[in-house]
């Protein structure tokens, strides 16, 4: 029993400290920023929501006072009962639209092959925390990201 109490609390921890991250790329503070995720899904081809980061990420974004925007190919029907305060968008380029920081959660293959550069020209700071680490830093910051974070890079 200890050994799974042991894992929640290492799990949580680590969402805890994405949030860390997230709000040093912010400036500090959530107030007033806008903010694109890209899944939110437990994991990519499925509706699955149990145990996501997303519910404990978007959360602390909304809560900061962030405006968040959404993109899930799957995960909008549990998603919107889940995640309340959100604005739901088609697509990764509607998500980044304005957006202070672009924040991709969930490794959907259609996230892996987005057009950066354009990415990037749609938001009005390009910053991107890639907490699946499917791009590169160097293709990042080459198609004109200013910052990019990954997980454990």
């Amino acid at each position: 029993m200890r050994i799974t109490e042991t894992v929640i609390e290492v799990n949580e921890g680590i969402k805890t400290r994405m949030i860390e991250k997230l709000r040093d790329l912010c400036e500090g503070s959530f107030n007033g920023k806008t903010i694109g995720v890209l899944g939110v899904t437990f994991k990519p081809e499925t509706d699955d929501m149990r145990e996501a980061p997303s519910l404990t990420i978007i959360p602390a974004l909304v809560g900061g006072g962030a405006k968040v925007r959404v993109a899930d190919p799957q995960g909008r029907a549990e998603g919107e009962a889940l995640l309340p305060g959100v604005k739901w968008v088609n697509n990764a380029y509607q998500a980044a639209q304005g957006a202070d920081l672009l924040v991709i959660l969930t490794e959907w293959n259609e996230f892996r092959a987005l057009d950066l550069k354009k990415l990037a020209r749609k938001m009005a700071t390009p910053r991107m925390a890639d907490l699946r680490n499917i791009y590169s830093r160097r293709d990042a910051l080459a198609a004109g990201f200013e910052t990019y974070v990954g997980v454990g890079r």
